[in-house]
């Protein structure tokens, strides 16, 4: 429960996330931003009109997954970074995640890194397809992942993690 250990349930994640038929029909953006706080840069920062306009300033933003191409700049953005893209229609069996990334040193273009859930367990390991590092934002590492993890997978463990937890065995 999010309130009591700072993990969201599936219930409170649905809110959030875009219809079956979004998610594959390409790249999206997903807001899971649970706390109302005075926060507006990812409304800001979309030039398509994705993220709607704030009722207030404290306001959980709401998205239009039609209007959203998964451009990845609110994930930047994000003070929270409680923003990633998720890209179903990358190619068969794997998708592609835009992840924000915080940690130094930043992995690099066709590095495995360790990927983690929400839970901050390491639940696979893929490959690094792109790093955006921005001079005083959060950078935008692109991965990719097992499609069947996409929504389970929310950030990439800084290298010295992976030691001291290692791969959780997938059931």
């Amino acid at each position: 429960m999010l309130w009591k250990d700072g993990v969201p349930e599936l219930e409170e994640i649905k809110q959030f996330t875009p219809n079956k038929q979004r998610l594959i029909s390409g790249p999206v953006a997903i807001i899971e931003c649970f706390q109302e706080i005075p926060c507006d840069p990812c409304y800001v920062s979309c030039s398509f009109g994705a993220i709607l306009p704030f009722e207030n300033i404290n306001a959980l933003p709401q998205i239009d997954f039609e209007l959203c191409n998964g451009c990845g700049n609110c994930v930047a953005l994000c003070p929270g970074i409680a923003i990633f893209v998720v890209d179903l229609s990358y190619c068969d069996n794997s998708a592609l995640l835009k992840l924000p990334h915080e940690f130094v040193p930043l992995p690099e273009k066709g590095e495995t890194v360790s990927l983690l859930n929400r839970r901050g367990e390491i639940v696979a390991k893929d490959r690094v397809i792109r790093c955006v590092k921005f001079k005083d934002k959060t950078s935008v590492v692109w991965v990719t992942t097992p499609k069947e993890l996409a929504m389970e997978i929310r950030a990439i463990a800084p290298k010295a993690y992976e030691i001291e937890n290692p791969l959780r065995e997938l059931v």
